[in-house]
């Protein structure tokens, strides 16, 4: 065990074994990381618990460098516990080409990297570190897959449950998804163009010089179409219209030569240096059950909107989706191309979801559901939540999908909680 301060902030490290495949208990063994953050004059008070289900898939906990946001208001009054998610941060990490050395069990391999066995982790964690005691959860995105599943497997295991932006849809419909999510990711771009009209013809200009020539990032990957217009994933959040304006405000350093700080930035957005699991599990967070494979239904969808297309003009930057192309043209995914592929042809899966436990369910669950958002789209929250017990919502446009990074957000869930008679006893 580790310990040491930041400011503002006691911090306690420690990791634990766990089964790769909770299936096999004694088989495979990975390591899960735990990072506890507890205000240093309460670092000896019995303080409830909370724990943070970050964002992703595929998404290590936050690596804060002092009090603010989220973080600040949760250490007023809890023991704060961030688990790494298994693949990520601490929790043996992954690159491609721990995937590649699968071989054909690659897919397999990836499988065991969803929800649900997220969830047990989180069960291990508690039970050997915390003595079983109960937690409250606080779900970014992602996290609030992770909140459903939870809920539907160890729902005594909480005290209440907060989500920002990360309701799924249930029962889960990856095609039903993509057809909002690629609607909404064209508003943005209008809305994008609205804000920087004056952007267009230096975007045009830019896709013209790459579809004319190869023009090759720092790591000797070909910079394509396709993945200049990833860089719309960002336009879900706050500052992503003026962060795409700056970057493409300084693209040309003359007319057809695009500039190293352009070309810099793109990569730094665009490698998957931070992990490979974000674009390879993507689409498998939602398959569930026997609804059959998800056989890439973000690719088919765009293919059914032709306003897509690298030729188009205005052209349009995508959002959170995953493509065949990333894995033949990003050199960090490239080597975990088959197992991906695998993942996505696969027709019956464990289900992730019990909606008789959901719809009976009694502990407290807070959401707020991002009007507007261009991640998960709000309709398909509300329709969950009407669904599960004990459920209450805060729908809002104040906030994109990254809300969660101001005070505002989770005070808000919390009093809608506390007004509502409160945390269950974590005893």
């Amino acid at each position: 065990m580790i310990e040491y301060h930041l400011p503002g902030i006691f911090v306690r490290e420690q990791t634990l074994p766990a089964p790769l495949d909770w299936n096999d208990p004694e088989g495979e063994q990975i390591e899960v990381f735990v990072r506890e953050l507890v205000d240093p004059d309460r670092r000896t008070q019995d303080l409830p618990l909370l724990t943070f289900l970050q964002g992703g898939p595929g998404g290590a906990n936050p690596r804060p460098t002092g009090r603010s946001g989220w973080i600040d208001e949760a250490l007023k009054d809890y023991r704060i516990v961030l688990v790494d998610q298994r693949g990520t941060g601490r929790s043996t990490p992954l690159e491609a080409t721990m995937i590649a050395e699968r071989g054909e069990r690659g897919g397999e391999f990836l499988a065991c990297f969803r929800a649900d066995s997220i969830v047990r982790d989180l069960e291990l964690v508690r039970r050997e570190v915390y003595g079983s005691r109960r937690w409250a959860t606080l779900g970014q995105s992602y996290g609030g897959w992770l909140t459903m599943a939870y809920l539907s497997y160890a729902p005594e295991a909480i005290t209440a449950s907060y989500v920002c932006g990360g309701i799924p849809g249930i029962p889960a419909d990856v095609d039903e998804v993509y057809r909002r999510t690629f609607t909404r990711t064209e508003q943005k771009n209008a809305e994008y163009r609205r804000r920087f009209p004056h952007d267009v013809d230096t975007v045009a200009a830019i896709a013209d010089v790459l579809a004319g020539s190869d023009v090759h990032l720092a790591d000797g990957d070909r910079l394509t179409v396709e993945r200049f217009q990833s860089l719309g994933s960002d336009f879900g959040m706050k500052p992503g219209f003026e962060r795409m304006h700056w970057l493409i405000d300084e693209a040309f350093i003359r007319p057809g030569r695009l500039s190293e700080a352009f070309l810099a930035g793109v990569h730094a957005r665009t490698s998957s240096a931070g992990g490979p699991l974000y674009w390879s599990l993507q689409e498998s967070i939602y398959a569930d059950g026997t609804r059959g494979a998800t056989a890439w239904s973000a690719q088919r969808e765009r293919d059914r909107r032709p306003q897509f297309g690298v030729a188009e003009r205005p052209l349009l930057f995508t959002g959170e989706m995953s493509f065949p192309w990333m894995f033949e043209q990003v050199r960090l995914l490239r080597p975990a191309a088959s197992a991906v592929h695998a993942l996505h042809e696969r027709g019956e899966w464990p289900a992730l979801y019990d909606l008789d436990r959901l719809a009976a369910n009694e502990v407290p669950l807070a959401a707020a559901v991002y009007f507007d958002d261009m991640y998960v789209d709000s309709g398909l929250q509300l329709d969950t939540l009407s669904k599960v017990g004990n459920a209450q919502n805060w729908v809002t446009n104040e906030f994109e999908h990254d809300g969660i990074a101001t005070p505002e957000v989770f005070r808000r869930l919390r009093a809608m909680v506390r007004d509502h008679g409160g945390e269950l006893p974590d005893r």
